[in-house]
């Protein structure tokens, strides 16, 4: 049980590296730092989109629109957070002390 556990922590958080990758490199694309002409960095947006998307699009449909301020991805981080600590970390300490 406690290995599941350690493998899921290890994967929310390299989930949450993955939506901080994603939200700098949008950043980057709307202020033209770099450009989506580039094979290898519309190959890299593209593989960022598919891994984020499918959890940020239900959270940005039941956002209000706030006037182009996207903070959803800010809401799936902190969903994650608390997910990994407090969850996750909560079984392994549970698991750690009972066996």
């Amino acid at each position: 049980m406690i290995p599941l556990l350690l493998f899921i922590y290890y994967v929310i958080n390299l989930y949450e590296w993955v939506v901080i990758a994603s939200v700098i490199f949008s950043w980057l694309i709307a202020f033209n730092v770099i450009n989506t002409y580039n094979p290898l960095i519309r190959s890299v947006w593209q593989g960022l989109n598919a891994l984020t998307e499918p959890l940020l699009r239900p959270i940005r449909r039941m956002m209000p629109d706030l006037g182009g301020v996207d903070i959803s991805p800010i809401i799936l981080l902190l969903a994650c957070f608390f997910l990994r600590s407090v969850v996750i970390q909560g079984w392994l300490i549970n698991g750690v002390l009972r066996g």
